[in-house]
């Protein structure tokens, strides 16, 4: 009977720690209704986990540049859809397809990706 208690505590143990470890913030803070569109130069990449990030300079109707923050998925789900650390480089200039921030800062979650080379990333 030890022994089970044992085994038990143990996979409850287990199992609640490996719940850390599939943890994810949600995506309320970004406004999945709308759909923007972003053109502008690379400044940034940041190719790693959780997530790849681009940040890309933006040239808005009254001159001022804002730099906009894409987050995009996990490097393996990045790599499945054709993107490597070698796909964007700082000067590039790209179109993002992205849902914003709810908040109204200039960022959003990427849904698609038109590379400097016209290479469509979705």
């Amino acid at each position: 009977m030890k022994k089970a208690l044992s085994v038990i505590g143990a996979a409850a143990v287990a199992l609640g720690s490996s719940a850390d470890l599939r943890a994810h913030h949600s995506h309320a803070m970004f406004d999945m209704t709308r759909e923007v569109a972003i053109t502008g130069t690379v400044t940034s990449y940041a190719y790693r986990n959780p997530h790849v990030f681009l940040y890309v300079d933006v040239k808005g109707a009254d001159g001022d540049v804002k730099n906009w923050a894409v987050e995009m998925s996990n490097i393996a789900n990045m790599e499945s859809r054709g993107i490597y650390l070698s796909t964007f480089k700082p000067g590039d200039t790209i179109t993002v397809m992205l849902n914003p921030l709810r908040d109204g800062r200039f960022g959003g979650n990427y849904t698609s990706v038109i590379a400097a080379d016209g290479k469509k990333y979705e």
